[in-house]
């Protein structure tokens, strides 16, 4: 028996594996992506801590 024979349930497995990766980074990518684009923008403000207690 060859030890070096990839059986194919490995390759199903190997295929799937592949494509949640890919979604996987693709999501990461978008969030990254994202989060550049409003920091650059001047969109993204620190939240103010009210001094007078108002609240």
């Amino acid at each position: 028996m060859s030890l070096n024979r990839t059986h194919e349930l490995h390759q199903r497995r190997f295929g799937r594996n592949l494509g949640v990766a890919l979604t996987l980074a693709a999501f990461i990518f978008i969030v990254f992506g994202l989060t550049v684009v409003k920091v650059t923008r001047g969109d993204f403000e620190p939240p103010q801590a009210s001094v007078g207690g108002q609240g």
